[in-house]
Parts: C-alpha cells; sequence; structure tokens
C-alpha cells in the first residue's frame, strides 16, 4: 500500500535481462510499498526479456513498458542514460515526490523502496540515497559486499528526491554519469549517500563492473569514466592501488588505472565544466589528506547550516 502524500516512479533501462527479469520483478511488485508507476524501457532486447515485460505488463497497473529498436549491442554509460531519458520523456516528474533510476538485474529487500523515502522524509537534506550493493561470489558462494562508498548512492538504484534531481540537471549521458550527478548534489547544497544497513543490503546478480566483454573491460570503462569526470592522476592511482584488493584480485584496480592512463595518453575529451571540475578536485584532495569520511562529513555539515527554500 502507498502512504498517502508520498508516490515515487521508477525509471528502468534494459536490455537481455531475461536471466535476472523475474526475480527483479518480483521484488518489486512485492514491496510494502510499490511505486505509482514503474516505467522499463527496453533498449531493443534479443533474448526473452520483451516477452517477460509484457507477461508482468499485463497484469501489474502501474507497469508501463517503452520499446526501443535493437541498435545491435548493448550500451553501458551513454546508451543506458539515452534509455533512461527515453522513459523520462513518457512521465511528468513534478507528479512524484521521488523518481529513481533502476536496474533489472537486482534482489532488494521488502520494504526497500518504504524505507529509503522513511529516512528522506526525516532528513530533508538528502538529494539522494541508496542502499549498499552485494553480489554472490562464484567460488565461495558468499555474499560479498561491492565496496561502495558512502558518500555516493549507487549507479544501479538512483533513488532521487525529484526536486534534487531537477537542480542538478539530471544524468550526464557519459560514462560516470553516477559520480558526477552525487557531486554535483553536494555542490547544489544536497546529501548523497549510501546506507549499509542489513534491511537496505540488496544483491546485485551481474557484479559492478562486469560487462558484456567481460569485467577487465568493465573496470577499464570506470577508468575512462574517472579521467572524463575530472579525476586527478593522484587519486586515481590511489583509488585503483585500493581496488586490488576487491575481485578481481589485482587486476581490476591495473584496469581502472590503465583505463584512466590511456585516456589521459590519448587526449579524450573531459565534463566541460570547469567549475564541477574545481569542486571534484578540491574533493579527492582533501580525501586524500583528511580521509573521505571526514571530508564528506565536512561538506554535510555545511549544507545542513543552509535553510532549505
Amino acid at each position: 500500500m502507498t502512504t498517502p502524500g508520498r508516490k515515487y516512479v521508477l525509471i528502468t533501462p534494459c536490455r537481455d535481462e531475461a536471466q535476472y527479469a523475474r526475480r527483479c520483478l518480483d521484488c518489486v511488485v512485492n514491496q510494502t510499498e510499490p511505486p505509482a508507476l514503474w516505467v522499463i524501457v527496453d533498449d531493443g532486447s534479443t533474448d526473452a526479456t520483451p516477452a517477460i515485460l509484457a507477461e508482468y505488463a499485463a497484469r501489474i497497473p502501474y507497469i508501463r513498458i517503452v520499446r526501443r529498436e535493437n541498435r545491435g549491442h548493448r550500451a553501458v554509460g551513454p546508451g543506458v542514460i539515452d534509455a533512461f531519458y527515453a522513459g523520462m520523456e513518457t512521465i511528468s516528474p513534478n507528479d512524484f515526490d521521488f523518481l529513481c533510476k533502476f536496474d533489472l538485474d537486482l534482489d532488494i529487500p521488502k520494504a526497500y523502496f518504504a524505507l529509503l523515502m522513511n529516512a528522506m522524509e526525516r532528513d530533508p537534506f538528502i538529494g539522494t540515497l541508496s542502499g549498499k550493493p552485494y553480489f554472490i561470489d562464484p567460488s565461495s558462494g558468499v555474499l560479498k559486499s561491492e565496496k561502495c562508498g558512502d558518500e555516493t548512492s549507487v549507479g544501479m538504484t538512483k533513488f532521487y528526491r525529484t526536486q534534487c534531481f531537477q537542480e542538478i540537471g539530471g544524468f550526464v549521458r557519459e560514462v560516470m554519469w553516477d559520480g558526477i550527478d552525487c557531486h554535483r548534489c553536494r555542490m547544489t547544497g544536497w546529501i548523497a549517500e549510501s546506507r549499509d544497513t542489513q534491511e537496505l543490503r540488496f544483491i546485485h546478480l551481474r557484479p559492478m563492473g562486469a560487462s558484456q566483454k567481460g569485467i577487465f573491460t568493465g573496470r577499464m570503462r570506470h577508468g575512462f569514466g574517472q579521467y572524463f569526470m575530472g579525476t586527478g592522476l593522484v587519486y586515481m592511482t590511489a583509488s585503483a592501488i585500493f581496488r586490488m584488493s576487491v575481485p578481481p584480485l589485482v587486476i581490476g584496480g591495473l584496469a581502472m588505472w590503465w583505463g584512466y592512463v590511456k585516456s589521459m595518453l590519448s587526449g579524450a575529451p573531459r565534463y566541460n565544466d570547469l567549475e564541477f571540475r574545481a569542486f571534484l578536485r578540491r574533493f579527492q584532495w582533501q580525501s586524500l589528506f583528511f580521509g573521505k569520511h571526514r571530508t564528506t562529513s565536512k561538506l554535510n555539515l555545511a549544507v545542513r547550516k543552509r535553510i532549505r527554500e
């Protein structure tokens, strides 16, 4: 049952998700507080995904399917956000208190969205919030954390206060869109975070950094994304060293670092917002000297001292 006075919409870009779709669809349908609307954008699937979506849409009134032509390959980064905006174009955002870019390869707790809204209603300064992703280690069968920082809402479930989403200008249509948005939140006076509580932990059925071409390609893409966003080489090197301790051990961090350096050497384009890049560099240098948690807490304290209109 939806709590009176609050409504949220999910927008889900997907392609060839038949392996995970039913599990994800069921966990949303069974939420204690279901969405007012769930727009699922089928981005040219060639497997059984369209049939599965049609089956659920026929019996769940708040599911709406948007179909896009098959481009011939799976696209990440800008392709995913293009598909997201194909869904956004079908709604009026101001009809909803919250909106969420939500992937179709997740298994979330039963009260996931209700708990996010409760937390954001208690704290009006939070602009975007998520739980923490975990994955099942194929070698041991043990559930492991994807080690995402507390200062960002995670890309596979970006739950936003609609006002905040509009104020930051939405998502950039490029790799690292899911990092840029959270820094823009802090720039515009909002708090972005994820919480690692038992009630908000969820299973990412396709581990972060994985790719249709393999995890190495996915991590190299992340390195390019960091370069595009404006990350400095020193900070990127420190981040890559940390990632070497997370599966896939060593090679994942190396792939990230090489993706960054390769982009730098080739003169790849960067996010064309100098004010943003200056803000990002200050944040990263302060994180290196004082720790990311302390740096983020200081920024959040400054946000809380503001009077929000």
